[in-house]
């Protein structure tokens, strides 16, 4: 199983729109990405290390499937419609990151 997780950074002038990530963007990205696609996490950063001080993230964003391989063969044809929805919720430029899930 792999993980590929987008993170959304807090800087300064940035914003996300979570409502509009949840109940749209994330629902075309899993019609798009079909089957192939096993899973869906969604997280909202609420603080640093310490409560009170700032998310490092907005959000984050993590979609499941069982192999790299899948994830490029679904990802591929539908790439430019999924990331040309991002300025509908977000002004941040998203970090990706592909991991093996161990446990």
């Amino acid at each position: 199983m792999v993980k590929v997780s987008v993170f959304y950074p807090n800087r300064p002038g940035s914003h996300f729109d979570m409502s509009y990530y949840c109940s749209k963007h994330i629902p075309m990205v899993q019609r798009l990405l079909g089957s192939t696609l096993k899973s869906v996490a969604v997280e909202e950063g609420i603080a640093g290390a310490i409560p009170g001080s700032p998310p490092t993230y907005l959000a984050l964003g993590h979609l499941y499937f069982e192999s790299v391989d899948a994830f490029v063969h679904a990802w591929g044809p539908q790439a430019q419609e999924i990331v040309g929805d991002v300025p509908n919720y977000t002004n941040c430029e998203p970090i990706i990151q592909i991991s093996t899930v161990k446990i």
